[in-house]
């Protein structure tokens, strides 16, 4: 299936698998290249020798095009984007809207750049600033996400923008492709339904919590960073919406303190970047601590499988998802389902209307 943007980037197919910290490594990358989608690495929880190393073990693994996702509010976010060019990355995607000379700067070097966004004023930003696509994702997304459904949300921006807009938030299998298709997107991003796969590095337990959950157990939180944050309600997630302060602050710093010893960061560069990651609200230290190292909350889970001690991180779909295909058999379900989709459009004619 050819969209405006499997041209742009090169895939077979319109599916993208989204950057997801700790879970989106060079394995699930490489299965989802290799299986025609555009497959996403997640750079924000790797340092820029972790990241140089992953993008040339998703090489050796694929041929085909893949991505880096990146913070644009990171202090390295320069230094990032100097190994997706020295290394002839394909696409660029940036969970914050990236800066006009960071998109010139990878433009220039022939990189697609592909923001995400969560409103229609942010897509028409990064087009003018020169985006080649957009990755738009509604409230149902998991992870931090917005307040207005795709379904909402998507026309506004494919009606504001002249780029490939990708449709993200509450996709799982080719009925959601050609509704978003009929929006005038040209093409899905999912993350969750990538999560869980056989493909995936997350811990067995993980992923049997995840396969467990019903939609009303798919919940969205300010209580781990002060941002809404949709997740698996979780033992971690329930203590934490009861803590006081006090007890937010405690936990917050042990939290910051694993995480500096893992990433080499200073506390000076941790609290700078939690104070980035507050986009004008107004947080609690407790907050901007645990905003700083929030991997260190999904790492717990998606690395060493202790859910009582990490969060889950989950589109709403986790309530609807109930088995583990590899990579390359979700996308040819997809897509099967898809075409069986539009066959079934295509049998809709008012009366009287011949075929063709």
């Amino acid at each position: 299936m050819e969209t405006a943007f499997t041209s742009l980037v090169g895939v077979a197919h319109p599916i993208v698998q989204t950057g997801m910290g700790w879970v989106a490594g060079p394995r699930l990358v490489s299965a989802a290249a290799e299986a025609g989608a555009l497959g996403i690495l997640a750079s924000a929880t790797m340092s820029v020798d972790e990241l140089r190393a992953a993008v040339r073990e998703v090489r050796s693994r694929t041929r085909a095009p893949f991505g880096v996702n990146l913070r644009a509010d990171a202090g390295d976010a320069a230094e990032r984007v100097g190994v997706i060019v020295e290394e002839g990355v394909r696409v660029a995607s940036f969970a914050l809207a990236p800066s006009r000379e960071l998109i010139a700067r990878l433009k220039g070097a022939g990189v697609v750049v592909v923001p995400s966004v969560g409103a229609r004023r942010h897509a028409e930003k990064v087009a003018a600033w020169g985006a080649d696509a957009v990755i738009v994702q509604g409230g149902e997304g998991g992870g931090h996400t917005g307040e207005v459904a795709t379904s909402v949300l998507l026309p506004q921006v494919v009606d504001a923008v002249d780029i490939p807009v990708v449709a993200a938030g509450g996709f799982h299998d080719g009925r959601g492709l050609v509704a978003a298709l009929a929006y005038g997107a040209a093409g899905i991003a999912m993350g969750t339904r990538f999560l869980l796969t056989s493909d995936s590095t997350v811990p067995d337990a993980v992923k049997a919590r995840y396969l467990a959950a019903t939609v009303r157990d798919v919940t969205v939180t300010t209580a781990v960073d002060g941002l809404p944050h949709r997740m698996l309600r979780s033992e971690l997630v329930d203590s934490l919406e009861r803590a006081g302060r006090a007890g937010a602050l405690v936990r917050a710093v042990r939290h910051a303190a694993g995480f500096r010893r893992l990433s080499g960061l200073s506390w000076s560069r941790m609290v700078r970047d939690g104070l980035a990651a507050r986009h004008g609200r107004e947080l609690s230290w407790s907050q901007v601590l645990l905003a700083a190292n929030t991997p260190m909350l999904l790492r717990a889970s998606m690395v060493e499988g202790r859910t009582d001690l990490g969060v889950m991180a989950a589109g709403q779909v986790a309530g609807v998802i109930e088995d583990l295909p590899s990579c390359a058999e979700l996308v040819a379900r997809v897509m099967a389902e898809a075409q069986t989709a539009l066959d079934g459009l295509g049998r809709l004619r008012p009366p009287g209307v011949p075929p063709g």
